[in-house]
């Protein structure tokens, strides 16, 4: 399975910006699709996340209220919703694909994109 993010850019505090995950080379629908994000000097973090079906969503709690994530499987397809960002949100997002359902376990992610740098300016 192969993921490509795309849609970062540089947006100013309060803007907007959609994200997407290209999945390819598998079932789609197989899979659970995380978004994650890293900050120069941090860790990878867990953003967001869906279930195969699409009915599953979470949050980390950082997020929640303004992104929202989706997916259309017809199109292999995974997007990333984001609004009302703030300089915090500034990162490289990554999408990855799970066989299981763990949404905030980066370890349970085997598959993943070469992410989308992400730049809210104040």
């Amino acid at each position: 399975v192969q993921l490509q993010a795309s849609g970062g850019g540089l947006v100013q505090a309060g803007g907007s910006l959609r994200l997407f995950c290209a999945v390819s080379g598998g079932t789609v629908d197989d899979y659970s699709i995380g978004w994650f994000r890293q900050a120069p000097g941090t860790e990878r973090a867990f953003v967001a996340a869906i279930s195969w079906s699409g009915t599953t969503t979470f949050y980390a709690d950082s997020v929640k209220g303004r992104f929202t994530i989706s997916r259309d499987n017809a199109k292999n397809m995974v997007y990333l919703e984001m609004n009302s960002l703030n300089p915090e949100d500034t990162a490289v997002y990554y999408c990855a694909a799970s066989s299981h359902w763990s949404p905030k376990d980066v370890g349970r992610y085997a598959y993943w994109g070469q992410g989308t740098q992400v730049t809210v300016s104040s």
